[in-house]
């Protein structure tokens, strides 16, 4: 398990992970070889839900270390995206050119880099393949940071409302069903209602349009509730 991750402009996928690791190993052995790998990566739901995988992918490709001047522009993405506090013990490995050694000259943690040729998803929204272009040119969704801590709230504080949200469906019967909060993003949020006579299905409520930010998020969750209401 990389201890963080993150891709880089050109869509390659930056790897923090213990030199005793086993990718460590196979890539140092490897040096400049083609060593293949694939990340399979799991998304689970926040809340307690049955059925709480909401996705898998799998990004396949050639791994090798970061060295020399990429170390540190990597080490600086990665911290982007990982609390400062979780790196401060890793800084001497991460900004040498070697990496801070252990006995036997292994180094603490190592930097890997997976060029991905190859990715595949089967989420919520089904299965297919996505190129690595894409992968390149995607932006994270505005709600991700936000995500987990707000299903949460939705799901303890809120749960009446989003039963509410059953009938915006119209001819699908979810009278008497739990409503758990699934998904959310900035184009809208996904519930799974449970426990009535037409077993479980999952609905998607769009937002009247995307949100940008915590403030847009209110507005659209009020908006959706105002209309469940009449």
């Amino acid at each position: 398990m990389p201890v963080a991750r993150t891709v880089t402009p050109d869509g390659d996928v930056i790897l923090l992970v213990s030199g005793e690791s086993a990718a460590a190993r196979a890539a140092a052995y490897a040096q400049d070889d083609d060593l293949t790998a694939v990340i399979e990566i799991t998304d689970v739901a926040p809340v307690s839900v049955p059925h709480r995988i909401r996705g898998r992918a799998w990004l396949a490709g050639w791994l090798t270390p970061v060295r020399g001047d990429e170390r540190a522009a990597c080490a600086a993405l990665l911290a982007e995206r990982q609390p400062v506090g979780e790196l401060l013990g890793m800084r001497e490995s991460l900004d040498s050119p070697n990496g801070a050694l252990r006995g036997g000259g292994r180094p603490a943690w190592m930097m890997l880099r997976l060029e991905v040729g190859e990715i595949s998803v089967d989420d919520l929204w089904g299965a297919e393949h996505v190129d690595p272009e894409d992968l390149a040119a995607a932006e994270p969704d505005p709600m991700v940071a936000h995500e987990t801590e707000l299903l949460q709230h939705l799901h303890a504080a809120h749960g009446d409302r989003l039963g509410e949200l059953g009938g915006l469906l119209g001819a699908r019967e979810a009278r008497g069903m739990s409503a758990v909060p699934l998904s959310l993003d900035r184009l809208g949020l996904r519930v799974r209602f449970t426990g009535g006579a037409a077993g479980s299905f999952d609905a998607r409520f769009d937002f009247p349009e995307p949100v940008a930010d915590i403030c847009g998020l209110r507005r659209a969750m009020h908006s959706l509730f105002s209309a469940a209401s009449h």
